[in-house]
């Protein structure tokens, strides 16, 4: 389960945001309504998992994102980089 709290909650009413975390839920902090923060309870030894994984979590939201805008902008064929490829090592 996703709880939602903003910048004020957590200053005022953080308890509650650490109770929700200790029982496996994941926290999203608001600010002016809109997500910023995603807070995830990390287990014990596990800093490092945690880490890698949300390292490589935004690491392939890049890479869709970058197909997408080459899929929507056009990108080239294999032939064309081949050519370009070949082009340049004749210079």
């Amino acid at each position: 389960m996703m709880n939602f709290y903003s910048v004020r909650d957590l200053r005022t009413d953080s308890k509650n945001m650490w109770k929700d975390l200790s029982g496996g839920n994941e926290v999203v902090l608001t600010n002016n309504g809109k997500p910023s923060a995603l807070v995830i309870d990390i287990p014990d030894g596990g800093f490092d998992d945690v880490v890698q994984a949300v390292r490589q979590a935004k690491a392939m939201i890049a890479l869709n994102n970058m197909r997408m805008k080459a899929a929507r902008e056009g990108y080239l064929s294999d032939d064309e980089i081949n050519a370009i490829i070949a082009e340049a090592r004749e210079i």
